[in-house]
């Protein structure tokens, strides 16, 4: 069936996960926000908004388990709409459930799946039912650790105006795995086999984004070769993924502590991937991190 000029954003995920600043964000790029929308009535708000002669033709959807029975129809809501033939994407947003468990804490709310019992026990059991539901989501972005603005802003890079047509947006995430393996990853690389920065004395302190540290990593013959290979596989891929509909990859890029090695070869990586004519987003997720713990640790006076 023909596609229709109205295109969908379907926001989901897990309770306190931010899916009200996900929607505020793509509000203030302009899409038409409905939150809490019965799935059972997508496909006739969607008839609505395609006889808006164009004026509505971004549209952002929450659904969620507020929804309470209706929420289970979800899926075959979603079928129905693509039958019909209007493009969506499933935004789905998640947390780890110590974040989870803080920020409902910290809000003193009830979690919709145990308003009367144990707050994990909720999230955990929300978890299960929305398994399936992240399997099928198009972009999945892990919020433990971003901050509101952070969020809106990741958000708005998604689907904002800068969003090519036609094309692929690639995050290269650098980071620790002494903090652990950014949840929202499709591809992990251990680059913890490279030789490390942190044991020279005068590149403890820096980060990859120096240039003394990447000639210190890219001067190895180790790094050259690995590279080449990398980046090879990268432009061999790319291109499948985005043949089978993919547009939006994460590139987890991991070294010890997330400062250096991952630092210089995300930056390195990200060139090469923006040079292939991909959207590129590249951030550093733990590198400032141990840089602090170590600056504090050598400023601790003698006793």
């Amino acid at each position: 069936m023909e596609q229709r000029g109205v295109h969908f954003i379907v926001i989901t995920g897990m309770s306190g996960a931010g899916r009200t600043l996900a929607m505020q964000s793509l509000e203030d790029q302009g899409f038409f926000c409905v939150d809490n929308l019965p799935p059972a009535f997508i496909v006739k708000f969607a008839e609505l908004c395609a006889q808006s002669h164009g004026k509505i033709s971004r549209v952002a959807i929450v659904c969620d388990l507020r929804g309470g029975a209706f929420f289970a129809t979800l899926n075959e809501a979603l079928s129905n709409l693509k039958k019909e033939g209007f493009p969506y994407e499933i935004l789905f947003l998640e947390a780890s459930d110590e974040t989870l468990v803080r920020r409902y804490k910290e809000s003193r709310r009830r979690h919709p799946l145990s308003p009367q019992g144990n707050i994990l026990e909720g999230i955990q059991a929300e978890r299960q039912q929305l398994q399936e539901l992240r399997g099928q989501a198009h972009k999945i972005v892990d919020t433990s650790n971003l901050k509101a603005q952070q969020l809106k802003e990741q958000v708005a890079e998604l689907f904002g105006h800068k969003q090519g047509i036609g094309r692929m947006t690639v995050s290269v995430i650098s980071f620790g795995f002494k903090y652990g393996i950014p949840l929202d990853a499709d591809l992990v690389i251990d680059v913890r086999f490279l030789p490390n920065p942190f044991y020279k004395d005068e590149l403890r302190l820096l980060t990859g984004e120096d240039p003394s540290v990447q000639d210190y990593v890219f001067g190895n013959p180790v790094t050259q070769e690995f590279m080449v290979k990398y980046l090879d596989l990268l432009s061999f891929i790319l291109p499948h993924y985005l043949k089978e509909g993919k547009s939006h990859l994460v590139i987890g890029i991991g070294c010890t502590g997330g400062q250096h090695r991952s630092v210089a070869i995300a930056e390195r990586m990200g060139t090469h991937i923006q040079d292939e004519n991909y959207l590129i987003n590249v951030k550093h997720r733990d590198e400032g991190r141990n840089r602090l713990l170590q600056s504090e640790r050598e400023n601790i006076p003698d006793e």
